[in-house]
């Protein structure tokens, strides 16, 4: 095949190339540049999409004899991963930016110019796998390596993205073997470390870099019987789960820490509460897809048993989920999620994945989490 091999800069993506190229593709390396500052610098394990990881794709794709390119998607992941990034802060929301950006650019806007350059598919070096059932469906499945898997960032994905979509390291059974195998191949990437973090707040510093583009406003720190305990810089700079950074001065009555359970953005309002409170028990998803073909309950909106993880490295739960609404893509399509154990600390904007066994069944937006003893 024709394949377009999406090159980060790091070792993941170096040695997924290098695998398409030894199954006999023929395999073209790409470096997006998504940062619209050309002179960002890495520091460390912090930021990507920099001057260094571009040139660290480049020598990658010299060393495996493939031409390499530079695709300047600078604009568009300004409007759809950052614009989108404070907007849902702004809202009071928590947005996870790797999802969008899988969404949005990495099998949105590369695989449809890929597609339109006569490419097969986009080669990236993601943990994760697509299988083909006995009917000719594809699936989306976890990694043979789980402390490593990257199912749940790709759960955006739709079936026409997985048709399309190539994962060499799907079945490595640990990371360090990739590092290993990149030593042998001689390739310079081998001991780079991994990024995290959001890569345009390489600092780490999300609430500042937040109070440069969103207008903070002083407001009210609550507790869940509405009495005034202090006051915050702005409500859009907290989110569900956080403890340090109220300075409420007082403690509670038990003497417990307190965490923030609800950000009001309307009101300019902060609740806070216990730990159990953070406990939910009930999820309401908007915007769903499916990884792939749906499950027959989603036309019946029967219940359906199933897994949720609401965060990259959650460990997720037992649940049971059905659809309501007109179905997938619809703009009143939502599913209804009870768990079966309690997780703590969701947050509007996260997204919930949803799994049976390995295979990935697809993900919405967490629209509201429920704790069924404070609703009580």
């Amino acid at each position: 095949m024709k394949v377009l091999a999406a090159m980060s800069g790091g070792v993941d993506s170096a040695v997924a190339a290098a695998r398409a190229v030894d199954a006999g593709h023929e395999v073209v390396g790409v470096h997006l540049a998504l940062s619209r500052m050309p002179g960002t610098l890495r520091t460390g394990s912090r930021g990507c999409c920099t001057i260094e990881d571009s040139r660290d794709a480049w020598r990658a794709c010299e060393k495996l004899g493939i031409p390499f390119y530079t695709w300047d998607f600078s604009e568009r992941f300004k409007e759809d991963v950052v614009d989108d990034f404070v907007a849902e802060y702004a809202a009071g929301r928590t947005p996870n930016p790797c999802m969008r950006c899988n969404e949005r650019i990495k099998f949105a806007a590369l695989l449809e110019k890929a597609l339109a350059l006569g490419f097969d598919a986009v080669c990236t070096g993601h943990y994760a796998k697509v299988l083909r059932t006995e009917d000719g469906a594809l699936e989306l499945h976890r990694a043979a390596d789980w402390a490593k898997d990257q199912s749940y960032v790709l759960g955006v994905l739709t079936a026409q993205q997985l048709e399309h979509s190539m994962f060499p390291l799907a079945d490595t059974p640990s990371k360090d073997l990739v590092r290993a195998e990149a030593a042998e191949r001689g390739l310079s990437v081998a001991a780079k470390p991994d990024s995290h973090d959001i890569c345009f707040i390489p600092d780490g510093d999300t609430r500042g870099w937040l109070n440069e583009r969103i207008e903070m406003t002083e407001g009210d720190i609550l507790d869940t019987e509405g009495q005034r305990l202090g006051s915050h810089p702005g409500a859009q700079a907290f989110t569900v789960g956080q403890r340090k950074g109220l300075s409420i001065g007082r403690p509670a009555a038990d003497g417990r820490p307190r965490f923030v359970l609800e950000v009001r953005p309307k009101d300019n309002t902060v609740v806070v509460g216990s730990k159990e409170m953070l406990a939910v028990d009930r999820v309401t998803g908007i915007r769903p897809s499916w990884a792939g073909a749906p499950l027959a309950e989603q036309a019946t909106g029967d219940w359906f048993e199933c897994h949720v993880q609401v965060r990259a490295h959650g460990d997720p739960v037992p649940a049971r989920a059905r659809v309501e609404g007109a179905g997938e893509g619809s703009d009143d399509a939502t599913w209804l999620i009870e768990l079966h154990e309690p997780l703590t600390g969701v947050a509007p904007g996260q997204t919930a994945v949803l799994y049976q066994g390995s295979r990935v069944l697809g993900q919405s937006t967490i629209d509201a989490a429920i704790n069924a003893a404070r609703v009580a």
